[in-house]
């Protein structure tokens, strides 16, 4: 089994790849190598009793996918994509990384499907996201609702999906495209993410930090944690895509709930003294670009294929304290 994952330097790639060396199998079968490529260098992960290179690669540049793909992967993770914020700040960076680099790396991965004769044909497990949608929105979102992106990041995202569906029925690879909620709590430094506010008053707080909430309380949004995604992502490489259909892009699980109540489970994971570091600026470009996303969102097909999440956002406080804090609180 050879892996591929683009954008492992990343929160995402970085704990994919700690998982997957943990297990040092895939789909039951013993992984022989892992690639781990981004636009900075990866650090390989600990303890892997496999072959791991890792190297600094903009697959915005035309000629970079064809040379990551040579070897022939078996399953590629493609998670790598600039956030919903920046993308939306610089146009054509977002469009040269979120669709361009897509589109090279499925025809890249088609080239060498076509030189041997249709026997390379691997598993692309593909990162896209809830911005694929756009206002007005039912109360839930359904598998069926259609692809409305009010964002340059979900216009890019949407794209991607209707690449993968298509490269994927005609043969090329066997692709599947996670549509990921927002994960909450990232780790680490705040990011230019539209969305960084979601994690950065849980994760602030309970670091001691003081945090600033730039929406109202009354805002609803979906979450899954780090811990979840990474589970998307592994089950996405062992799904019988056969289920899948035509379809092959779906919405994961998550738990939506409003900023205040978010800020309730806080207070009880953590007391009072952590919800009193979150303090209210007003953000009219952050409120613009949230108010475009759906709510909540029906993941019932997901769901009916293997896919979990947790069930209270109190329990993704605890995954984010279990895993990042090793179960302590400032």
């Amino acid at each position: 089994m050879k892996i591929l994952i683009i954008g492992a330097a990343g929160m995402i790639g970085r704990k994919l790849a700690e998982r997957i060396a943990k297990d040092g199998v895939l789909n039951g079968t013993a992984v022989e190598s892992a690639g781990l490529v981004d636009i900075v260098q990866p650090s390989p992960p600990a303890g892997a009793a496999f072959k791991v290179s890792c190297q600094a690669a903009d697959i915005s540049d035309r000629g970079v996918a064809a040379r990551l793909v040579a070897g022939r992967p078996d399953v590629v993770f493609h998670l790598a994509a600039i956030v919903s914020g920046e993308a939306e700040q610089d146009f054509d960076k977002g469009y040269a990384i979120n669709l361009d680099a897509t589109r090279y790396l499925f025809e890249a991965i088609r080239q060498e499907h076509l030189r041997s004769a249709g026997g390379y044909k691997p598993r692309v497990v593909f990162a896209s996201s809830i911005a694929v949608y756009g206002a007005p929105f039912p109360d839930s979102i359904g598998d069926e609702f259609f692809l409305t992106p009010l964002t340059s990041y979900g216009t890019q995202k949407a794209i991607g999906e209707l690449l993968l569906a298509d490269y994927s029925r005609r043969g090329f690879f066997d692709g599947i495209g996670i549509r990921l909620p927002t994960i909450c709590v990232r780790p680490g430094r705040p990011n230019l993410a539209a969305s960084g506010f979601f994690s950065n008053i849980i994760r602030e707080p309970l670091a001691g930090r003081p945090a600033v909430l730039p929406v109202s309380e009354e805002v609803r949004h979906t979450h899954a944690s780090p811990r979840a995604a990474i589970g998307f992502l592994l089950h996405a490489a062992r799904l019988d895509t056969e289920k899948l259909g035509a379809r092959r892009n779906l919405s994961m699980p998550g738990i939506s709930v409003t900023v205040g109540e978010q800020i309730e489970a806080l207070r009880k994971v953590a007391g009072e003294a952590a919800v009193a570091r979150i303090r209210h600026e007003p953000d009219e470009t952050i409120q613009r670009i949230v108010a475009g996303w759906p709510q909540r969102i029906d993941a019932r097909r997901a769901r009916e294929l293997g896919f979990t999440a947790e069930s209270s956002f109190e329990d993704i406080i605890r995954v984010h304290i279990e895993d990042e804090l090793a179960g302590k609180i400032a």
